[in-house]
């Protein structure tokens, strides 16, 4: 099991976001981080996108976040969290 880290950078654009929302858009990013924070903390590897080595892309909608593993420490750092707007 991993522990999950936010990241000062991480957790200031997740405020942004959150404080720019409506109620409903509020539920939704509280609900999806804590998606994040649960998927992150098993197989953080399987989860979204490679990019760099042991750095990942991971959505949870509305939220996207990039993330770096720490395997020896058995740690995952978010380093940024943004905003996914629907398509129309």
């Amino acid at each position: 099991m991993f522990e999950v880290q936010w990241l000062p950078t991480a957790l200031d654009g997740l405020a942004r976001i959150w404080l720019q929302a409506s109620s409903a858009e509020r539920q939704e990013i509280t609900a999806a981080s804590r998606l994040l924070d649960n998927a992150l903390q098993d197989h953080p590897e399987k989860q979204g996108e490679s990019r760099d080595i042991n750095e990942r892309v991971v959505f949870a909608h509305p939220l996207g976040v990039r993330i770096a593993i720490d395997y020896e420490r058995s740690t995952v750092r978010v380093l940024k969290a943004w905003h996914i707007r629907r398509r129309h």
